[in-house]
């Protein structure tokens, strides 16, 4: 199994999640000026951190998807408190109206999915105590009868070309909730008190030298690669859209939305294998990119240092840096700072519970 084909698969805080979500500034604070280490290690022993959602200076949410569980960081002091548990594959996650909102990875190419109580491909929402788990969309039931990137799902058997839905990451947003479903090839916004499910944009299909290759992609009739869109993240009224690229050489890309319309205002192009977006308010760009020097195949090859894979891509005034944040996926600017969870798909190494939430400061971009 190729690690594109893993993520497609996939997908302490007082007395608890109530202060998590009550009472919560509305910005974080400052920094404390010279001496910052360049990344911050704010909590360690994550299982599969995928989605982050900061809430305040003191909380973060973080989907452990591994474990099945959206915990709360403590930002200062690192300590955790499970919220949400039992939800295996759970990869995206965010607070809003006094609710939590988290997300399920959709089934394989073969139908199957973790074992759980909850349909795969789905939005779950709980209360402000991470209680009464119900729920609110089926993201799978919405593909099947809509097909918004129109691909083929099926053959002659009935056996699907490819993963039909696998959502990755969710934002909560005055548009709603929006999900990059990078099974489906799409974003998708679900109303956050009916649940009801609209398409929200469908990125083009990236039609680089290697997208255009016979076998480059699965389902006939198609040109060019899946886009894959996996991170979401919005500044003002613009929505920032990135793509995996079907871990293609220059396939990824970065997509500036009109947050009411869907329309494409801009895009950055040339990436490889995007896994998560955030924007500061001065417009600079952040990217993660879990999968940058990782080994070609299913599996390492002897002696591979796992810490060298991934890094983070900053775009600045058009100038393009990095970061050396290992495994990075969810990654969110808040209250000036930068954060991320690293060493995300290191149990595909043999690693056991090594995630990380770590906090970037600028001077680790080189």
């Amino acid at each position: 199994m190729t690690f594109t084909q893993t993520l497609k698969m996939v997908a302490a805080v007082g007395t608890g999640a109530v202060v998590v979500l009550a009472g919560m500034p509305a910005q974080a604070g400052g920094g404390h000026g010279g001496g910052k280490p360049a990344i911050r290690t704010v909590t360690t022993k994550l299982s599969g951190p995928f989605g982050l959602d900061v809430l305040s200076p003191h909380v973060a949410l973080v989907a452990e998807s591994e474990s099945g569980e959206i915990t709360a960081v403590n930002l200062r002091s690192g300590s955790r408190t499970t919220v949400i548990s039992k939800v295996p594959g759970v990869s995206g996650v965010a607070a809003a109206h006094g609710k939590i909102y988290a997300l399920t990875g959709g089934p394989n190419e073969e139908g199957a999915a973790p074992p759980s109580k909850y349909p795969p491909a789905s939005v779950l929402v709980a209360d402000r105590k991470g209680k009464h788990v119900r729920v609110l969309a089926d993201l799978l039931k919405y593909e099947l009868r809509h097909n918004p990137d129109r691909q083929k799902q099926f053959d002659k058997s009935g056996k699907p070309y490819d993963a039909l839905s696998n959502p990755f990451s969710m934002i909560a947003t005055r548009w709603g909730l929006l999900v990059a479903d990078g099974g489906a090839n799409d974003v998708l916004r679900v109303n956050p008190r009916t649940g009801k499910v609209s398409t929200f944009f469908v990125p083009p299909n990236p039609r680089t030298k290697a997208c255009l290759k016979k076998g480059a992609q699965a389902n006939p009739g198609t040109v060019g690669c899946d886009s894959v869109p996996t991170g979401i993240a919005v500044q003002g009224r613009y929505v920032f859209i990135s793509t995996l690229g079907a871990e293609q050489p220059g396939a990824a890309a970065i997509y500036k939305l009109d947050g009411p319309s869907g329309k494409v205002l801009r895009k950055w192009s040339g990436f490889t294998s995007l896994t998560g977006v955030a924007v500061s308010p001065r417009g600079t760009i952040f990217a993660s990119e879990v999968l940058f020097g990782a080994p070609a195949g299913p599996t390492p090859p002897p002696g591979f240092n796992p810490a060298k894979v991934g890094r983070l891509t900053r775009i600045e005034h058009g100038k393009v840096t990095h970061a050396a944040v290992t495994m990075p996926t969810g990654v969110e600017f808040a209250g000036g700072k930068l954060y991320a969870t690293s060493w995300s798909i290191a149990g595909f190494f043999g690693l056991k519970d090594a995630g990380r939430l770590v906090q970037v400061n600028p001077h680790a971009f080189r």
